[in-house]
């Protein structure tokens, strides 16, 4: 098998001047409804994080149990990560999007019931098995609409729901948690797990009645732009793609985009999991207060997010638009334990961080279409995903065990910063006359 990165078919230039509205009614049909769903799947992922600041306490947990239970959800999600993509390309996106939601949002509620660390264990790593193929399946869904030159954008509205599910989870978590202390013998944890699951099933149920399995079943499309949007796809298909699933376990190009994933990983879900802590040790003690800081990081990185997946789309550049945001969060993150006991910089800091590494996402996941079609997109996407999400567990128990250690998060902070800098080095790597499309 070659190793050499496949030469690209030029695109229809015209495109990228017409067909707007088509393009445009396309996206406004299905990707705020993707990115919903990755509000909810993504708060229902780390609102634990948030949780721990009671849950602990009243369930005498170690922070190495909360490390460990948090990054269990992970080892779930990667076991069934590729089988659950290509169950996804067999029996449609329409329905099994809508399994995993379902499942996953009454997993999610059910952390509300556990009194013991094995069953924290237990729901943690089950949550993830749920949820596992939600990320690469969507990513896999839109290569069936939006040709490669068009997903910067496109990817960057979708990955909205990290930001977002942080920025308006935190307020609402520290909210559920204060008002709902005590109601009918529950603690404001368990009544947080329980609420916030409710999103995810309602979603499931949109999902399966509302997505179209492909563009020739979307009868909000005209026959003529049906055709357009698939003659656009097919002079975006790629020479020399790989379409076997043994190639795609042998091609070094899947593990190096798995390996940047996991250290971009490692950066953000070290914020998600750990931000409210972190405000927390540096001086602010009110659930609500702290959840209404955990807004700011987030915030931003939803403009960060927009703006330079966009960017990455008009100037046709991929790399330096993952390698210049991700550094300058890579600083952020690691100037952010100097000033650990003020708030205002800590919130500061850790708001480069957040901005900087989630502005790298939507071009990065831009990359595996350049070289995967098919079912070996399928299986490359989910292979990526699930060598990246090593990096979720690592930034949850490594961290806990870490701070349980030191009595600090610094050590785990500058460690998953200085992994920013292996995955720009990663992405530099990779030929610019095939990745910048």
């Amino acid at each position: 098998m070659s190793s050499s990165f496949p030469q690209q078919v030029a695109p229809d230039i015209a495109d990228l001047a017409s067909h707007p509205d088509v393009y445009r009614k396309v996206m406004w049909r299905i990707v705020p409804l993707f990115c919903f769903c990755y509000v909810a799947a993504y708060l229902d992922r780390i609102n634990v994080g948030l949780a721990k600041l009671q849950m602990l306490d009243a369930l005498g947990f170690s922070e190495t149990v909360y490390g460990l239970g948090a990054g269990l959800f992970f080892f779930g999600y990667i076991l069934l990560e590729v089988p659950s993509n290509l169950l996804l390309q067999r029996v449609g996106a329409r329905l099994w999007i809508a399994r995993i939601m379902i499942t996953w949002g009454l997993l999610s509620a059910a952390t509300a019931f556990v009194t013991t660390p094995t069953q924290f264990y237990v729901v943690r790593f089950l949550l993830g098995a749920a949820e596992a193929g939600f990320v690469p399946g969507v990513l896999l869904y839109l290569t069936y609409w939006f040709p490669t030159y068009r997903r910067g954008k496109v990817t960057a509205l979708f990955m909205l729901g990290i930001p977002l599910a942080s920025m308006t989870g935190g307020p609402l978590s520290g909210w559920i948690m204060t008002a709902f202390a005590g109601y009918k013998g529950w603690d404001g944890w368990q009544w947080m797990f329980a609420l916030e699951a409710v999103p995810s099933v309602v979603l499931g149920v949109v999902v399966l009645c509302c997505l179209p399995g492909s563009i020739q079943k979307a009868s909000w499309l005209t026959s003529a732009e049906k055709q357009q949007l698939i003659r656009n796809l097919e002079a975006d298909t790629l020479a020399e793609s790989r379409h076997s699933l043994r190639a795609v376990f042998a091609d070094h190009r899947v593990w190096m985009l798995g390996l940047i994933d996991m250290c971009l990983l490692m950066g953000t879900y070290s914020i998600s999991f750990w931000l409210p802590t972190i405000i927390r040790d540096s001086g602010v003690q009110s659930p609500l207060d702290i959840g209404l800081l955990t807004a700011i990081p987030n915030a931003a990185a939803v403009a960060a997010m927009l703006i330079n997946g966009a960017h990455s789309d008009r100037q046709r550049e991929r790399r330096w638009h993952i390698v210049v945001p991700v550094l300058i969060g890579a600083v952020g993150m690691v100037a952010s334990t100097w000033f650990s006991h003020d708030t205002v910089l800590t919130v500061a800091l850790m708001t480069v961080a957040s901005a900087g590494i989630s502005a790298g996402f939507p071009v990065f996941w831009c990359l595996p279409a350049t070289f995967l079609q098919g079912r070996a997109a399928a299986a490359g996407i989910a292979l990526a995903c699930s060598v990246a999400n090593l990096g979720g567990f690592a930034a949850t128990f490594l961290l806990g065990w870490l701070k349980d250690l030191t009595h600090s998060p610094n050590a785990g902070l500058v460690l998953f910063g200085a992994f920013q800098l292996v995955a720009c080095a990663i992405a530099l790597s990779m030929p610019a006359r095939v990745v910048n499309r």
